[in-house]
């Protein structure tokens, strides 16, 4: 970091394209000498109801998803407001932003519009300290590699609800660097698409990257994932283990659990029961949003059952909100948090519920969203804030891989004794 002034000179916003062939808001901050940062917002499929709203057009244009609103705002009211701030005061000018917004869910100008901005502030100012992101944000701290979560068959809302579980995902536990976990990985994906098109279970390709399966339950998707990594070589549970984002927000419905694939509607305590139960037959060692976002005592129930072996992270259930992570911390609902920052609208509100999740022992994942670009701000966060893993999907297409190539490349920096979160990052808490 560095106690020096440097204020902004002008900010600029453009619409371009996510993932999904969606528009989404680019923000662009100038500084003197040419000096530039630059951000694009991702966008969310599976959300939680107390996100940021992205603004959108609405109408009949690009299926009501165009974006020059929220580009204009960022031109027509942020600019202005912004000029001359101090770059390197991230916290001003973040709670500038959220003031000028003046929602709680950042509906007036748009969570798209002000996570854009904030986060081409914070490039901004790393490129005029002369630093890469992830070491202006480290400062004289140590860095840690993060361990990478990786989809490797996608349902829910990625894959039109083929399965009702919308991340079947493996981590590398037992890999000793970002580089061999991402090797591991490879043959596991390699793997399972092989093992999917033999038995006619290969759909294509979901949003995040992952196969798009044709499985009967969801419950044979983990067989399949538990198979793949055995076809590897690699030991299930102690080399490749399972990450599960089951959603749960996504098939719940008057108080009770659809599962569509098995036809099968139970209560909490009966998905509750369901879920235990995968745990203690297949390497899992993460499972996210296991119940729906309002429903605390399931989640209280799953994280006593399990908590003790097995990350239970809160997505939907907590929406990197500071209050969120610590009424559940009181409430003992979940062990771990997702950050994305475009639930909350800017990267210091990020930051704070990152901070309030490790004050209460949680496990840290960044996280990038379904809807993704080339950017990868968030690859940078995970090193430079330290939080220990990774999720940004699957093991191809470009938006994906352009964040997980960026690790590689900050662990190649760093050198012979850089420190990996590794399995150590999923020690029960």
């Amino acid at each position: 970091m560095t106690n020096s002034v440097l204020p902004i000179e002008r900010v600029l916003a453009r619409r371009v394209w996510d993932s999904r062939g969606h528009p989404t808001v680019e923000a662009e901050i100038q500084l003197h000498g040419g000096v530039l940062g630059r951000a694009i917002a991702p966008a969310g499929a599976s959300t939680g109801s107390g996100e940021a709203v992205d603004l959108r057009d609405g109408g009949r244009r690009l299926g009501g998803l165009d974006v020059t609103n929220a580009v204009r705002n960022v031109t027509d009211i942020i600019s202005p407001a912004i000029r001359g701030c101090d770059v390197f005061d991230q916290k001003g000018l973040d709670q500038l932003l959220v003031d000028l917004d003046g929602t709680d869910d950042r509906h007036r100008l748009g969570g798209n519009a002000l996570i854009a901005v904030s986060m081409a502030a914070l490039n901004a100012a790393a490129a005029a300290a002369g630093q890469p992101l992830w070491r202006y944000l480290l400062g004289d701290s140590q860095a840690l590699i993060p361990l990478p979560e990786v989809q490797i068959f996608g349902g829910g809302s990625h894959a039109k609800k083929r399965v009702d579980v919308q991340d079947f995902m493996v981590v590398a536990p037992g890999a000793s660097s970002f580089a061999e976990a991402l090797d591991w990985t490879a043959e596991v994906y390699l793997a399972a698409g092989q093992r999917m098109e033999a038995a006619g279970r290969l759909r294509g390709v979901a949003d995040e990257g992952g196969y798009w399966p044709v499985f009967k339950t969801n419950e044979e998707a983990l067989e399949f994932l538990l198979w793949s990594i055995e076809d590897t070589g690699h030991s299930p549970g102690s080399d490749l283990a399972i990450s599960l984002d089951i959603a749960a927000s996504e098939f719940y419905e008057a108080g009770h659990y659809c599962l569509g694939l098995e036809g099968q509607e139970i209560d909490s305590d009966g998905l509750v029961e369901l879920l235990v139960g995968w745990v203690d037959r297949f390497p899992i060692v993460s499972v996210e949003d296991p119940l729906a976002e309002n429903d605390t005592i399931g989640m209280q129930r799953f994280t006593a059952a399990v908590g003790d072996r097995v990350q239970v992270v809160g997505d939907d259930y907590l929406v990197t909100r500071t209050d969120h992570v610590i009424q559940a911390a009181r409430d003992g609902a979940c062990n771990a948090l997702l950050v994305k920052p475009n639930q909350v609208g800017t990267i210091s509100e990020s930051h704070q519920a990152l901070e309030a999740a490790r004050e209460a022992g949680f496990g840290t994942i960044i996280s990038a969203r379904s809807g993704e670009t080339e950017d990868v701000t968030v690859a940078h966060l995970a090193v430079g804030w330290r939080a220990g893993q990774l999720k940004v999907g699957s093991f191809s297409r470009s938006e994906r891989m352009a964040k997980w190539n960026e690790i590689l490349r900050i662990e190649e920096c760093l050198g012979d004794g850089t420190r990996f979160a590794g399995g150590s990052v999923l020690v029960a808490r």
